[in-house]
């Protein structure tokens, strides 16, 4: 029995080989090929051929959704929404079988009546005609859209009118009828052909063409669709309208002469309009820039994420996940509104970001990242491709906000403790670590006038004088500064050259002998004290994680948007991550809580908070730069950990004015961290914690009070 299965498997496969002969005269362009030669092609490329190739995953749309499971956003390369066999209209299954191959249902996978008829035709001078099965068009276009869809030679190989390749998929065919039944070879070839553009397979052509299911596909429908596959550009509806019409009606005649159409109906089918839906195919935005106003940062910032964790672009744009992300959506559309109405989206020259986090000593879960602007390709729209909420975008920096990493260093040192009186001068020059006789001494100056000289560490964090905490980050050294601000979490941050991009390292570029662009602000800072004045690009993103560092316990965790990810049959897909690290003293994380603790209450952002009805106990710091072209507020309250960022984001930066709306300009003495950075914060919170207890913030560790050293 065995060896009459395998007869029968090979008969129609042997038919075609003494075909071959015909089929090379009568539709390919005389070639001149030595037997041997040929001989040698074919056999190579049929032995290397397996039948499982035709089996493998298609592309599928990958979904990024909140933690609650709300869709944000689709990615994909290929639009396609699977369907079964039984899922399928009857009447699109007659279209396709009709105009394509009729004895589909009779044939073993290829029809060597069909190839003798079409060789006979061709060589006599009668229009071209094809001799492919459904079951053979089902291989090449598996082999072209899924197997080599990302290689362009190997797909011009699927497409080459060569006996080697008409050998290859013709065996391929065969394996295939062996195994899987007519039904689902139709269905599969209906999932897997191009409907033109990203469209591909009958589901997602039923609901871009239609607005439809491909279970309900009618008669003109399925025959618009049927038509398209034979070349979806010709037949394009929406651009060829009057040749998609022509050829539906060709395929509706078909159906009648094959009586799976009464003659009665192919007129009033004919008569139907198109019907296609819109002036395009209705489709859905293939990647974060079509996620809601609120999402699109989050959304491409989970995407990178998991790329550095192993997965591929490919495989995200192609899996068909769903990647579950940690963004609230509550939270989310409240910060946003918030930055939205301090600067409106399309305030020329001006971004305002925010990022929120929710602490904990396992893992950091970002919760939003949100600007004024929206991500897309837009300018005028106030839009922008760059994610200004986790890169280094903010190419000023975040102020005095940095003076934290000046403040950690120092009491892990045992150099200060919140109790220690800093000298504060109202000037001062400093003279830069490693100098040498030649080197000029930096100078700093207060701004203000009512600064107390001694000053407490305490009251620095709170009122913010320049000369005290330039003089303490010169005391304890740069390496340990800047140590301690990666530590806390400007991880990617100092890894930026001073531009806030990956550093020049191309001898070609002029750019590489400069030390401000050829190396990382890790390096380019050790000799320069004016990293504690946060004059530097920095990550909003990464900002707000410093704040979750200290709220954690002094615990760092990578900000993590990521829930979790599963594959197209349902599987968890495994994420690697960084491992989180206790980075400093659980003691140092509460002191230098509670010296943070201030700066609403009577420190720099005080003002803005008495204005906004503002009396939660919470953590905060401000940073304005020299010339007022970034204004930050850092801090947390509760279980979210923030950032707010005003800066300048456009061609021609300058000073950032307060007012209804903020707004670049020459206002003398421009806005500050509390004016401007920080009403997005109260308004937010004041929003999200309606209700709901104050939670205290630790009180500070004895052992930190005081210099040690």
């Amino acid at each position: 029995m065995a060896s009459v299965a395998r007869s029968r498997g090979i008969a129609p496969f042997l038919g075609l080989c003494v075909l071959a002969g015909i089929l090379v005269a009568g539709t390919m362009a005389p070639v001149a090929i030595g037997a041997g030669v040929l001989s040698n092609q074919v056999s190579d490329s049929v032995d290397t051929i397996s039948a499982d190739l035709a089996h493998a995953d298609p592309p599928l749309v990958t979904t990024v959704t909140d933690r609650n499971g709300g869709a944000i956003a689709t990615l994909y390369s290929q639009y396609r929404v699977p369907v079964t066999a039984a899922q399928i209209a009857t009447t699109m299954k007659a279209a396709i079988v009709d105009i394509e191959d009729r004895r589909f249902y009779t044939e073993g996978g290829v029809d060597p009546q069909g190839m003798l008829r079409a060789a006979v035709n061709n060589s006599s001078g009668g229009n071209v005609q094809g001799a492919s099965t459904i079951t053979q068009q089902y291989v090449k276009n598996y082999l072209i859209n899924v197997v080599d869809r990302g290689n362009k030679n190997a797909q011009a190989q699927d497409r080459e009118d060569s006996l080697a390749r008409k050998l290859r998929e013709a065996k391929m065919a065969v394996q295939v009828s062996q195994t899987v039944s007519k039904d689902d070879v139709l269905a599969d070839y209906l999932n897997v052909v191009e409907f033109s553009g990203t469209v591909y397979g009958i589901g997602a052509a039923a609901q871009a063409y239609f607005g439809t299911t491909a279970d309900k596909l009618t008669v003109p429908q399925a025959a618009l669709l049927a038509g398209m596959v034979n070349n979806p550009s010709v037949y394009n509806p929406y651009s060829h309208p009057d040749q998609a019409l022509k050829r539906r009606n060709v395929v509706i005649d078909s159906m009648v002469t094959a009586h799976s159409l009464p003659a009665a109906y192919a007129a009033t089918a004919k008569a139907t309009p198109l019907g296609v839906v819109g002036t395009q195919p209705q489709t859905p935005p293939s990647t974060c820039m079509g996620a809601a106003p609120d999402a699109g940062f989050f959304c491409t910032y989970a995407v990178n994420y998991l790329e550095k964790a192993g997965l591929t672009a490919d495989q995200i744009d192609t899996g068909g996940y769903v990647i579950k992300t940690s963004m609230d959506p509550h939270v989310s559309q409240v910060v946003k509104d918030a930055v939205d109405a301090n600067v409106p989206t399309t305030q020329d020259g001006v971004a305002n970001t925010f990022a929120v986090i929710q602490p904990g000593s396992s893992q950091h879960q970002v919760l939003a990242m949100v600007a004024n602007r929206n991500y897309g390709t837009d300018p005028a729209q106030g839009e922008t491709s760059t994610d200004i909420v986790a890169d280094a975008s903010n190419k000023f920096g975040a102020g005095s906000s940095f003076k934290i990493f000046t403040t950690a260093a120092a009491m892990v040192a045992g150099k200060a403790g919140l109790n220690t009186p800093l000298p504060n001068p109202m000037s001062n020059c400093f003279t830069p670590p490693n100098a040498n006789q030649y080197t000029h001494c930096y100078p700093v100056s207060n701004d203000g006038t009512n600064y107390p000289d001694p000053i407490s560490v305490a009251n620095g964090l709170a009122t913010s004088p320049n000369v005290a905490f330039v003089g303490l980050e010169s005391q304890v050294g740069m390496p340990a500064v800047l140590d301690m601000a990666r530590k806390l979490g400007l991880r990617n941050t100092l890894a930026t050259n001073d531009a806030g991009n990956p550093p020049i390292t191309d001898p070609g570029n002029a750019l590489s002998k400069n030390p401000q662009y050829n190396q990382p602000q890790s390096s380019y800072f050790q000799n320069l004290l004016s990293f504690t004045l946060g004059n530097s690009p920095v990550s909003p993103l990464e900002m707000a994680n410093v704040s979750a560092t200290l709220m954690s316990g002094g615990t760092w965790c990578t900000p993590d948007p990521i829930l979790s990810v599963t594959d197209r049959n349902g599987q968890p897909v495994p994420v690697q991550q960084p491992a989180c690290e206790q980075v400093i003293p659980q003691g140092v994380a509460a002191t230098l809580e509670s010296g943070l603790s201030q700066d609403t209450t009577i420190g720099t952002s005080a003002s803005a908070a008495r204005n906004a009805g503002w009396t939660r106990p919470d953590i905060g710091k401000t940073g304005t730069t020299q010339q007022s072209e970034s204004v930050a507020f850092v801090g947390g309250v509760d279980n979210y950990a923030v950032s707010s960022m005003v800066f300048a984001d456009g061609p021609h930066p300058a000073e950032i004015c307060p007012g209804t709306p903020v707004h670049l300009g020459n206002c003398g003495h421009g806005a500050f961290g509390g004016t401007v950075a920080a009403p997005p914060y109260f308004s937010s919170m004041s929003n999200l914690l309606a209700g709901q207890p104050d939670i205290p913030i630790p009180p500070p560790d004895p052992a930190y009070l005081d210099a040690r050293s």
